[in-house]
């Protein structure tokens, strides 16, 4: 039986970062949803108005033996704009903010090496990495919500 491990980032919108995680090899199962905030249960809407203190998240199970931690957050840092607060492209408010949810020391220390390797690039780096909290599910027509309209790329 296979022992699947557990990440979850923000990085802005959760419907781009879920299409681009459910595409690698290792990765079992993502979903949208939110953390960081101090509302029990929050909607969507309720999120949206950036009063709960909620990021949009992809939560990801994945297995260690295929796809490292080190490797997701290659993509992670790939996939968004860490100079950016508070938002990310178009998508502006704190639930689009950049963040690392850790979940164990381990997260923590590889999360705040490569955050170190991307500011010694020269970038002011605004992506936050913090304790991971409760994770609310995000309404069903958010799941998978590119791949449901054939996108496979963003």
């Amino acid at each position: 039986m296979v022992r699947l491990e557990i990440a979850t980032f923000a990085a802005g919108c959760f419907w781009e970062p879920q299409l681009v995680f459910d595409q690698i090899k290792g990765v079992k199962h993502t979903e949208a949803g939110f953390m960081g905030g101090n509302v029990k249960n929050p909607s969507y809407l309720l999120v949206c108005t950036g009063l709960t203190g909620h990021a949009e998240v992809v939560q990801i199970k994945f297995d260690p033996k295929a796809v490292s931690y080190a490797q997701l957050l290659k993509v992670f840092w790939q996939a968004h704009d860490p100079a950016q607060a508070n938002g990310q492209g178009v998508n502006i408010g704190s639930q689009y903010r950049a963040a690392v949810f850790y979940h164990n020391p381990a997260q923590k220390k590889l999360a705040e090496k490569t955050k170190l390797a991307v500011e010694k690039k020269g970038m002011k780096v605004a992506t936050q990495i913090l304790p991971a909290g409760e994770f609310y599910h995000a309404e069903e027509y958010h799941q998978k919500y590119l791949q449901k309209r054939g996108l496979k790329t963003c």
